[in-house]
């Protein structure tokens, strides 16, 4: 085991962290979104579907094809595109998605699309980004494995939760440590435990670094390997 679990403060720690690691990477990241209370999963959809009639991929390409007529219509309304981010999201979730929870060619390639809304979007320079497309544009880059950008998003995320959440820093501090952005992640890290009850944070600080080396050593395992010349 990595942690010694006997304390009951530390029991809470343990699993207040591995819920947020669970959450960060876990099989509920295509149904439902992660980190905050924003909707827009591939549920959304199905309650979308059973309101509307037909099948859950037929309504969503409807809804995407009204959106497309939006943005076209206007180029620089940013919010038409963050909706267009979302819609687009939902799509890959519907049939985009393997029995192991990864996601298949087709659904990376409309996470793709996903992700080019989302940045259509941000590159309007709203005066506040969607939450709601951001949080789900996490997952879209992991997705599409661009960790760097699933970090913005998640900064932006994380940034806007009011009153800030120690749970949502440490899944900041854990996506910035897989993307290699080690200075991100320690800073999130140190913020998870600053916004952590007194008595836990000594266990969270060192359940985190725990975290840390363990991403550092996985990352060196599958570093690639070079041969000396002979």
């Amino acid at each position: 085991m990595l942690f010694d679990l006997r304390g009951r403060g530390r029991r809470r720690t343990v699993q207040v962290i591995y819920l947020s690691l669970a959450i960060l990477m876990g099989g509920g990241l295509v149904l439902f979104g992660i980190g905050s209370d924003q909707s827009g999963g591939l549920v959304d959809a199905f309650t979308d579907d059973a309101q509307s009639g037909g099948s859950a991929a037929e309504s969503v390409d409807k809804r995407i094809d009204a959106q497309l007529t939006k943005v076209r219509a206007n180029p620089k309304n940013a919010d038409a595109w963050a909706q267009l981010a979302i819609l687009r999201f939902q799509r890959a979730g519907i049939d985009g998605v393997a029995q192991d929870g990864s996601y298949t060619e087709d659904g990376k390639r409309r996470l793709g699309l996903a992700t080019d809304a989302w940045e259509r979007h941000l590159a309007l320079d709203p005066k506040q980004p969607n939450l709601r497309a951001a949080n789900l544009m996490v997952q879209a880059y992991q997705g599409t494995e661009e960790l760097d950008k699933a970090v913005r998003a998640k900064q932006l995320v994380t940034a806007a939760e009011d009153p800030p959440s120690s749970n949502l820093y440490q899944q900041l501090a854990a996506l910035a440590w897989q993307a290699g952005e080690n200075r991100v992640g320690d800073l999130a890290a140190s913020r998870a435990v600053d916004l952590a009850e007194p008595d836990q944070r000594k266990e969270l600080r060192d359940a985190l670094q725990a975290y840390k080396t363990q991403v550092a050593s996985q990352a060196a395992q599958n570093a690639p390997t070079t041969t000396a010349p002979q």
